[in-house]
This record gives structure tokens, C-alpha cells and sequence, in this order.
């Protein structure tokens, strides 16, 4: 297995849990003890979308976006069986599967600690994390992994395309199952504003620096020195979060631990789906490895965006996808090492895919 180092995993990466935990208590403290900051900002919105959250997870999506190649693409017809597994997986098996785990943990298991309004907004929150499969930390799985690195910028690029048709009416769906109204213009404009805008400026970037100073400079200069904004993005973003949060998480800390638990077990599951039907296929591991981190996985920049622009910055459900970023990174890792210790069970490289 390649180190850490080797395969591109940074320091803020590998401790995104410690940063996460860090900016709860950060946001918290500001929610409980400054108020006027959340009350201030919360002042400027625009139907319904919190502009100062935009620009803040705008500065996390966008260069993400940058670093998918859709043409990549192209080449989609060589070997789709292991595309197969992963658009199976993520879409029209894992929204599901995590809104059943959601709604038997929250109103069936849980139901003593947590309220009816609640659970209702949690599994909102989860449901949102479900249906947005993984882009950005995947290329990481993917090099942890020893994944084939053209393959997963094939799987991610698709999935990215079919986020633009398939999130807003699985998410429709199972929210209107869940008897949680959203309006389809508030989810439409915030799939344009936090996936159509960010995919199609990234998109155009690539382009133009590519063609100006070609892929090397793109790939090993150019994206790396927006590294530092993405993570300034995130960890802003959070704190805020947990500002608008902060009385709701001094009431009921358990909540915490009590909304980790189907997301964790969600991501265990839709892990080994995927891991065992690439094997049952025969696909090498190089392919199966990231299909599976990809299902398993969240987008969790998007879910948290979406569920701050349809309930609101201190809303349960943003709660919920703030807590998918809290168990993300250590799940993920450990997920890495069972896929390292068990690369016999799969056909060598050479195998046809």
C-alpha cells in the first residue's frame, strides 16, 4: 500500500474529523455567547438562500469542479460494467436505503430521544446526503486505494452529469413521501446555484487554462494553489453552521452521536453492495475499489448547501448533513484499509474489464 504522503491525502484531509469537531465548539461558543454574528449575517439572503453560505461553499465546490475531465467521457463506451455498478449503486439503490435506515433510527430505534419534528428533519438532512454521491475526496479513496486514476475521473465526471437530472426529483420524492414540503423552485435553483455554476465555471477554467499553458501546468500548479481556499471554504462554512446550530446542540448533544449512527452504518452498506458485486462481476480491483468508495461516500459540500437553502442555516436537516461531514473521513479511511487487504479477491489487472 502506498503511503499516505505518496498518494496525496494532506494533513487537513487526513484530520478533517478534528477540524470538524473544532469548529462545532468554535460555532457553538459564537452562537451561544455572540449572537449578533449569525443574527447579522442571516440578514442577507435571497429567495430563501443565505448569500454569505453561497459564496462560502461556492469557494469549496468550484475548484472540485476544476479538477473532473469530462472528456474523460468519451471513452465511456470501452468499459462500462464498472460504470454499471457505480450509477446502480448511487441511484437507484443508495437515496433509498439511506432514507430507510434514517427513518428506522430516527422514528422507530430513537424515537424516545428524539422528537417527531426532528427525526422528520434529520431524515431530511440524510436523505439530502444519500442522494449526492461523492466527487471531490473520491480522486483520494481512488489513489489510497491504488485505484486505476482515468477509470474513477470516468465515474465521477458521469456522476456529476447525473446529478444535474436525477438529485432534484429523488430528492422530491422521497422528501414528499416523508411529508416534508419543498418547493420545486427552491431545489431547482439550488442544484443551478451549488452544482450548474460551480461544474459549468470549472469546466470553462479547465478549458482555457489547459489551453493556454497545457494539462501539466493545470494539473500539478494551477488547481493546487486553490488547495488552501477550499479548505479556508469548508472550515468558515462549518463554523457557521454550528453558529446558527449552537443552541440546538447544547440541548441535545446526544443528537450528535444519534444522527452518526445510520449514516455510518448507510456508508458500510453501500460500501460492501458495490465491493461484492464488482467481485461477483469480475471486475479488477483497480475499478472496483473506487466504485465502491464512490457509493460509499458522500458529496457533502452539496447536501449541506442544499439543505441551508430549503430549511435554513439553523435548521435540524443542515444539522444532519453537517454530522455526514463529521463521520466522512474516518469511516472512509478505515473502508480503505479493508479494500488494501483484500485485493486477491479480485482478477489481476490484465483482466478484461
Amino acid at each position: 500500500m502506498k503511503s499516505e504522503k505518496q498518494t496525496g491525502i494532506g494533513f487537513f484531509q487526513k484530520y478533517l474529523t478534528v477540524w470538524v469537531i473544532l469548529c462545532m465548539v468554535v460555532g457553538v461558543i459564537i452562537g451561544k455567547y455572540l449572537p449578533a454574528i449569525p443574527a447579522f449575517l442571516n440578514q442577507f439572503e435571497y429567495a430563501k438562500v443565505s448569500i454569505p453560505m453561497a459564496v462560502l461553499i461556492w469557494l469549496m465546490i468550484y475548484p472540485m469542479m476544476m479538477k473532473v475531465d469530462f472528456q474523460s467521457i468519451k471513452n465511456v463506451g470501452k468499459n462500462p460494467r464498472g460504470l454499471y455498478v457505480t450509477w446502480i449503486a448511487n441511484w437507484v439503490i443508495k437515496p433509498f436505503t439511506m432514507y430507510a435506515l434514517a427513518s428506522l433510527f430516527f422514528f422507530v430505534i430513537f424515537k424516545a430521544f428524539i422528537s417527531p419534528d426532528l427525526a422528520t428533519q434529520y431524515l431530511a438532512g440524510a436523505v439530502l446526503l444519500g442522494a449526492a454521491p461523492c466527487t471531490a475526496m473520491v480522486f483520494v479513496w481512488s489513489s489510497l486505494t491504488n485505484g486505476n486514476p482515468a477509470y474513477t475521473v470516468v465515474q465521477v465526471a458521469t456522476n456529476d452529469l447525473i446529478i444535474l437530472v436525477a438529485f432534484v426529483p429523488i430528492v422530491k420524492f422521497l422528501l414528499g413521501v416523508s411529508n416534508v414540503a419543498v418547493p420545486w423552485d427552491t431545489l431547482i435553483l439550488s442544484v443551478v446555484l451549488f452544482v450548474v455554476i460551480p461544474l459549468s465555471g470549472g469546466m470553462l477554467t479547465r478549458t482555457l487554462v489547459i489551453k493556454k499553458k497545457g494539462e501539466e501546468y493545470f494539473s500539478n500548479s494551477f488547481v493546487k494553489k486553490f488547495d488552501g481556499i477550499t479548505t479556508i471554504g469548508l472550515l468558515l462554512t462549518l463554523v457557521l453552521v454550528f453558529a446558527f446550530q449552537g443552541e440546538t446542540i447544547i440541548r441535545n448533544p446526544l443528537h450528535i452521536v444519534l444522527i452518526a449512527v445510520p449514516l455510518i452504518i448507510q456508508t458500510f452498506l453501500i460500501f460492501f453492495i458495490v465491493y461484492y458485486a464488482a467481485r461477483l462481476m469480475k471486475l479488477p480491483y483497480s475499478i472496483s475499489a473506487p466504485a465502491g468508495m464512490i457509493g460509499a461516500s458522500n458529496f457533502f459540500e452539496l447536501s449541506v448547501a442544499v439543505a441551508i437553502a430549503l430549511f435554513g442555516t439553523s435548521s435540524a436537516a443542515a444539522l444532519a448533513t453537517t454530522v455526514g461531514v463529521l463521520t466522512e473521513v474516518p469511516v472512509m479511511l478505515f473502508l480503505v484499509k479493508i479494500a488494501n487487504k483484500t485485493t486477491h479477491w479480485f482478477p489481476e489487472p490484465n483482466v478484461k474489464q
